[in-house]
Formats: structure tokens, C-alpha cells, sequence
């Protein structure tokens, strides 16, 4: 088992439609997690897009799992935009961002560490909400 205080730290990057419930974020979370055999206590951070600065649902799941919650703005994930597994011209036209889960995703991971991020859950996408989990080892 790894040493979690020595692993890269593993962040989850989240998208959602507005009004999603934090019980739809955390369901989509879990089944993620145990899909991908990753204990939820391996995850240090949230984040999302800037847009969501106040969505209810993000923040109280930020609050249920003890966890900090970052946001970027479109301007400061433009940059991920080649690496993404999956582009969205809805996303785009609703937040001038292809990804938003995976963009976050990559964006906190190497605000985190100075390696370059790779994303160890590609985007997944459930009821109201998009996530992707990076790390950068």
C-alpha cells in the first residue's frame, strides 16, 4: 500500500450544470474512486471553473469531505486544452473551456507539484456532473 503522505497528490477536477447537488457530485466521486480502486482519503483537493465560484453543491461537497476547493478561470486552462481526453464545444460555449473536469484536474495537480500532471481518470460524466482525477507523480 502507498504511503499517502509521500504520494503525488491525487486532485479531482470537477464540472457541473447549475443546481447540481452536492449528492450527485459525491455519488459520481465514490463510484469513480471504486471503479479505479482509489481510496478517498488518497484525494487532496478539489477543484472546478472560476464560473462555479458559487455553486452550492461544489462547495458543500468541498465542506462534507474537509477538503480545499480551487477554481481557474478559462483563461488559466486554455492551456490543457491539447491534453484533454474529450472536448466539448458545450462546455466551450458555456464556460470558454473544452473540459472542465480534466482541465481543473490537470491545472491544481501542477499548481501542487512542479512535474508535469497526467490524468489518471479521464473525464467521466454522471447526471449533472463531469469529473476527471490528475496527479503529478
Amino acid at each position: 500500500m502507498t504511503d499517502i503522505s509521500t504520494a503525488p497528490p491525487l486532485v479531482v477536477g470537477l464540472g457541473c450544470q447549475r443546481g447540481c447537488p452536492a449528492s450527485t457530485l459525491r455519488a459520481l466521486l465514490d463510484q469513480a474512486l471504486q471503479a479505479h480502486h482509489i481510496e478517498l482519503r488518497a484525494i487532496r483537493a478539489l477543484a472546478s471553473i472560476d464560473l462555479k465560484r458559487d455553486e452550492p453543491g461544489l462547495l458543500e461537497l468541498a465542506e462534507q469531505l474537509a477538503l480545499p476547493l480551487t477554481f481557474f478561470s478559462s483563461t488559466q486552462l486554455a492551456a490543457y486544452e491539447p491534453r484533454l481526453s474529450h472536448r466539448s464545444e458545450i462546455a466551450f460555449e458555456r464556460t470558454g473551456c473544452y473540459g472542465v473536469a480534466e482541465s481543473t484536474a490537470l491545472a491544481l495537480a501542477e499548481q501542487l507539484t512542479p512535474n508535469p500532471a497526467k490524468l489518471l481518470i479521464t473525464r467521466q460524466k454522471y447526471a449533472q456532473a463531469t469529473l476527471a482525477l490528475a496527479s503529478a507523480p
